[in-house]
């Protein structure tokens, strides 16, 4: 798949709020997560290496949330081997504090697979 490919395919599903799927098809294995340094104050592992870990990552921070509002994604603009969105998530953690999270999410693609994903926030 080609990059425009996999970034139609991540929007389609992130629009549906289908992130598990999303993992286990377009995730490479060696995939690599980054998140800001500030996510460290908040006792976040900046860079999480390899699929399992990365789907480990997902499931802990949906464990987090009492419930999800809404959220959204936009359309993915592709350059090269990268494409880039921006979520948006309305959330209400179990901890009772409703946010609003926004984001940019940059993910490179290498022989039809995500290898990256980039958060800043």
């Amino acid at each position: 798949m080609t990059t425009q490919e996999i970034a139609d395919k991540y929007y389609e599903l992130a629009c549906q709020n289908k992130y598990v799927e999303i993992q286990d098809e377009y995730y490479g294995d060696n995939v690599i997560s980054v998140e800001p340094e500030h996510a460290a104050l908040k006792g976040m592992q900046i860079v999480t290496k390899g699929k399992p870990a990365v789907v480990a990552k997902g499931v802990a921070f949906r464990e987090l949330r009492e419930e999800l509002h809404s959220q959204s994604c936009s359309e993915p603009l592709v350059g090269g081997d990268f494409f880039s969105v921006i979520l948006k998530r309305d959330i209400t953690f179990k901890n009772k504090s409703r946010v609003q999270l926004e984001e940019i999410g940059i993910f490179q693609v290498s022989e039809g697979k995500i290898i990256l994903e980039q958060f800043f926030y």
